[in-house]
């Protein structure tokens, strides 16, 4: 396996609802998340955002640690209602402050700024004029990326539009897990294509302000697998899960289109929603595709107890097969309940680019594990279940490297323990722990052993493979 290029970027990523705090601070409107976290039961142990890490009052020493962990790009969001927290065009200076300070101190440190512009904290206001559901929140986007790009952009030169937009359309608006809470079918296909709409024209207004500027999109990607026998029924169920979530957003900006199954599949809420000139709206030729990936998905042969997913699931896909994962896997499950496939990581990256070579460059916008390890009576944290998470997802990485993906960073999910949305504060993510009672941050064993990886350019990982199997 070859070192890792010479420009690659080494990073970490977070996001502004799960680390800012300051929820009502310096003007900063309610966003979704600030509603539904106060909603009793959606949330675990009823927690919220409120405080989160604090990083709003501590960022200076957050950036000082991703300076000292030798990573060259800092991926993170900006939370649209701290920029227009009661209406659009109506600017809070105070929030774009925050911002300016927050990217100077990452330049300072010599750190590429990585800027993602929604990562799931709608402005509340938006949400009761429809949401994403509404054609508004497009255009609302639309203004708020050019105030971005205009306040932002002479330091910000990489912008991911919206992250994980399944997440946002359907988590949000039709099994209801996620803000705002809904369970409609229709707002999520409305949903879903709102999304790709706004990810056009966001990506025209960053071009127009600034052609030189990188753009993409972050997408939750993963490997659809059948695990032992197989069937028609299973097949396609495989085809309509990989076009519903891995290919919808590619094939819109790329084709102007949706794949033809799923369109059959939603068919009149689809056409409701479809203005006769959005299939131009849609195309926008990306920069780069950001593919953030935890797992494969496994597929088989439904269990006499299973009903057909479709009519009891989240999918309006009527099909009598399952998702259930293989007994091999359960003895090492993430605290998400998640099997550790790093092998899948490599083979989604050699997918994207042999399925839709047009992309120039790929990054693994996110990548990580959650395990609950706490600090030892030495004040440590041996995460070593991460740091092996870590390892064998690189390693699979520098596979699809020498396979001649054009593989450009890697971002560690995350930096921070954080609040992990409707887990509350019971996941913990980070390479770095944080007690949130006292807001201390400790270093945990996965965070040098990450540096190591980031310093030497891979060496130290490879250094390590080869005496593990010398």
């Amino acid at each position: 396996m070859k070192i890792f290029p010479e420009d690659f970027l080494w990073g970490s990523a977070t996001a502004s609802y799960q680390i800012e705090g300051a929820a009502t601070e310096d003007g900063r409107g309610p966003s979704i998340w600030d509603t539904f976290s106060k909603t009793p039961g959606k949330v675990v142990n009823g927690d919220t955002g409120d405080v989160a890490c604090d990083h709003y009052h501590r960022f200076a020493d957050d950036i000082k640690i991703i300076k000292d962990l030798g990573l060259n790009a800092y991926r993170f969001s900006i939370a649209w209602p701290r920029l227009f927290p009661q209406a659009r065009g109506q600017r809070n200076e105070a929030g774009f402050k925050f911002y300016n300070d927050l990217i100077d101190e990452i330049v300072a440190a010599g750190i590429e700024p990585i800027v993602t512009l929604y990562h799931w904290d709608l402005p509340q206001y938006l949400e009761d004029r429809g949401g994403w559901e509404s054609r508004e929140a497009v255009a609302a986007f639309k203004e708020y990326t050019q105030a971005c790009v205009q306040a932002f952009g002479d330091r910000v030169h990489t912008w991911v539009t919206l992250n994980e937009p399944w997440c946002s359309t359907w988590l949000g608006y039709q099994i209801g897990v996620h803000a705002p809470g809904r369970k409609d079918l229709a707002a999520s296909v409305a949903s879903a294509h709102h999304t790709a709409l706004a990810h056009a024209e966001a990506t025209r207004v960053i071009k127009s302000i600034d052609p030189t500027a990188q753009v993409g999109i972050t997408l939750n990607m993963t490997n659809y697998v059948i695990d032992g026998a197989s069937s028609p029924e299973v097949n396609e169920l495989k085809d309509l899960m990989d076009a519903h979530l891995n290919r919808w957003w590619i094939q819109a900006f790329l084709t102007g289109s949706y794949p033809s199954n799923v369109v059959k599949v939603y068919g009149k809420l689809l056409d409701d929603v479809m203005l006769e000139n959005d299939s131009t709206l849609l195309l926008a030729a990306p920069d780069f595709l950001g593919i953030n990936y935890y797992s494969d998905s496994f597929l088989a042969l439904p269990r006499d107890e299973d009903g057909p997913v479709g009519a009891t699931g989240p999918f309006p896909f009527d099909i009598r097969a399952s998702t259930q994962l293989p007994t091999r896997y359960l003895d090492s499950l993430t605290d998400m309940g998640w099997p550790v496939t790093p092998e899948g990581l490599g083979d989604l990256l050699i997918r994207v680019h042999n399925d839709w070579p047009e992309i120039p460059k790929l990054y693994i916008t996110e990548n990580g594990a959650a395990y609950d390890e706490g600090p030892d009576e030495n004040g440590n944290v041996n995460d070593l279940r991460r740091v092996a998470y870590l390892t064998n997802h690189l390693t699979s990485v520098a596979r699809a490297l020498d396979s001649g993906v054009p593989v450009a960073g890697y971002f560690a999910w995350s930096l921070l323990d954080n609040f992990e949305w409707a887990e509350g504060y019971a996941k913990r993510f980070g390479i770095v722990y944080i007690d949130f009672a006292t807001q201390e941050r400790i270093l945990k064993r996965s965070a040098f052993e990450y540096r190591q990886f980031a310093i030497s350019r891979g060496v130290e990982l490879f250094t390590r493979l080869v005496s593990t199997t010398a």
